[in-house]
């Protein structure tokens, strides 16, 4: 009897645990709208990646005018080339609660630096994501919406 109550509390929590990322699985429109990013399940992780840009050309007083945007502020040299569209700019959420993920980085192309990042989703179609050095307390919330 233990042993089926064990198992049926496991199926129930692993059940919870991937319809809340189902929940955040799909296309968000950034702060602003600037660009759409795609959330989706990469192994036992979620993933985020550009897949679509307002602006996909770089502005005619930029030095690259008319050129696609790329990872041009990246601090490695040899990935300044990579496309903005396509990029995979988040790695490694997992469940934290009931509609929070954490464990997770983001990556800035408009910076070059990656930070740490957790997601809270406050409503079905809203998503907090707060991107921080060291702890929470010192990092920038923003909002996407579906």
């Amino acid at each position: 009897m233990k042993k089926l109550l064990i198992v049926v509390l496991a199926g129930m929590l692993f059940t919870a645990a991937n319809a809340g990322a189902a929940s955040l699985q799909g296309l968000w429109k950034t702060d602003g709208g600037k660009s759409l990013v795609e959330i989706y399940p990469c192994g036992e992780t979620l993933c985020g990646k550009i897949t679509w840009l307002k602006e996909t050309a770089y502005p005619t007083d930029d030095a690259m005018a008319g050129k696609i945007k790329v990872d041009r502020e990246n601090h490695d040299s040899a990935l300044r080339g990579r496309p903005i569209v396509g990029l995979q700019i988040m790695r490694g959420f997992r469940a934290t609660g009931e509609q929070t993920w954490g464990d997770g980085t983001i990556y800035d192309p408009e910076n070059g630096k990656t930070y740490k990042c957790k997601l809270t989703l406050t409503a079905p179609d809203r998503l907090e994501v707060r991107g921080y050095i060291g702890v929470s307390l010192f990092g920038r919330t923003t909002v996407w919406d579906r």
